[in-house]
């Protein structure tokens, strides 16, 4: 798998990270476009589906981010880091506006109706923003097999958050599929840039690189608590999501230890 990705990408971390942002990108797509052919998803499958990305965001947070970080840098500048991105998400979550499926609004009140759409792609673009920014802190730290485990997870987990904002695209009032389907991939397009941006800033600064890993770590706890376990529990799932999450966990246990 490693040679395949470097016959690929190269080993230049920069281009690894720009190939691993097209990718989780890519499998966030593929899940936006399932609108086109599944409409209608049960709330039982997509509270179980966020579960599992849940699990994976989770599992990765300690995995690929959080213990490689104190390998490098020791405890403290991980643990400033951590929060450090669970605060500039916080701080992000209650003043930009956005709107979730089932929480509603957050951040600056906007009365018109006409922003529905626009809130919902804010709500699942800051959920993004840390994902990508992991998945280019781990290139730039040059493992690349914890790097291509964490694109993995971070990939597959992005199919079902793709047709979550495909479907929620649907529910706030855009009927037409083609564009709830555009709504889903245009949300993860900002995973490419931070992905990018990552990789450079560790390459540019290594002494960052446990701060960013913590950073990258606590954006996505942030994310999973505040966010997908409140919309995943709210309407009587909570089983279902939770089994969801063992699962996400498990299966990313196995990508790191298998390709770690």
């Amino acid at each position: 798998m490693e040679q395949l990705f470097i016959a690929i990408a190269g080993t230049n971390p920069i281009w690894q990270a720009v190939v691993g942002g097209l990718v989780i990108t890519l499998l966030n797509t593929l899940g936006a476009l399932l609108v086109l052919v599944w409409r209608h998803p049960s709330q039982r499958f997509l509270d179980a589906a966020l579960g599992f990305a849940a699990g994976v965001m989770l599992t990765a947070s300690f995995t690929s981010l959080i213990l490689p970080g104190v390998e490098y840098g020791g405890i403290l500048p991980v643990l400033i880091g951590i929060a450090l991105g669970a605060l500039a998400l916080d701080l992000t979550d209650h003043t930009v506006p956005h709107v979730h499926r089932i929480m509603g609004r957050e951040g600056i009140d906007v009365n018109s109706r006409a922003w529905g759409v626009w809130l919902l792609i804010l709500a699942i673009t800051l959920h993004n923003m840390p994902e990508g920014l992991a998945v280019g802190v781990g290139f730039g730290a040059g493992n690349l097999q914890n790097a291509l485990a964490l694109m993995f997870a971070i990939g597959v987990q992005n199919i079902p958050e793709g047709l979550a904002v495909s479907i929620s695209a649907l529910n706030v009032g855009k009927s037409a599929s083609f564009y709830a389907a555009f709504a889903g991939i245009r949300a993860g397009l900002v995973e490419i840039p931070l992905t990018i941006f990552g990789a450079w800033a560790v390459q540019v600064a290594t002494p960052l690189l446990p701060y960013a890993m913590g950073f990258a770590a606590g954006a996505m706890l942030y994310v999973i608590s505040d966010e997908i376990v409140p919309e995943t529990h709210r309407m009587g799932h909570e089983r279902l999501a939770t089994l969801g999450t063992m699962v996400g966990v498990m299966v990313m246990l196995y990508l790191d230890i298998t390709l770690g």
